[in-house]
């Protein structure tokens, strides 16, 4: 099972640079036969996924996992809520900080453990605002001058 763990890491690129990333957690999806079969081949996108709390538990909005190729009729909804699977305490916590703080959660990355789970790293964010998305830009741009130059160097 190592191999899978290895080859599955679905990642969020936009959320680093829309959020500015405050704490980060591992957590546990739950899915049905088909979507672990799916995300097993690399055919899931967190890109426009966000995370709500209902009921005090904590599900993923948006999470699109593509059906499964070899399944019948029983096949499950690419686009369906899906719980996400914490220590009770760090639900408590999340929760209350989303409420009082505004802060929102995102999900940074899924992939699948040495067990052969899938779980989901999610991220406490708080939304950048406009100038420091160009203070990002900027940095990035920086690095890319930096590694170009050293490169001509050497």
């Amino acid at each position: 099972m190592k191999k899978n763990s290895n080859t599955i890491n679905i990642k969020n690129r936009k959320a680093r640079f829309e959020y500015e990333i405050l704490d980060k957690y591992i957590a546990g999806i739950k899915l049905a036969g088909t979507e672990i079969k799916a995300i097993r081949q690399g055919k899931a996108s967190i890109a426009e996924s966000f995370c709500e709390f209902q009921n005090h538990e904590l599900f993923v909005i948006n999470m699109h996992v593509e059906e499964y190729s070899h399944a019948t009729h029983f096949n499950h909804n690419p686009k369906s809520e899906r719980k996400l699977l914490l220590q009770r305490r760090e639900l408590r916590k999340l929760e209350k900080q989303v409420k009082n703080s505004g802060l929102t959660i995102v999900p940074l990355r899924v992939f699948i453990n040495d067990r052969g789970l899938a779980k989901m790293q999610i991220a406490l964010a708080k939304g950048k605002k406009l100038y420091d998305k160009r203070d990002t830009i900027k940095d990035r741009e920086n690095k890319r001058k930096l590694d170009r130059i050293k490169k001509e160097y050497n």
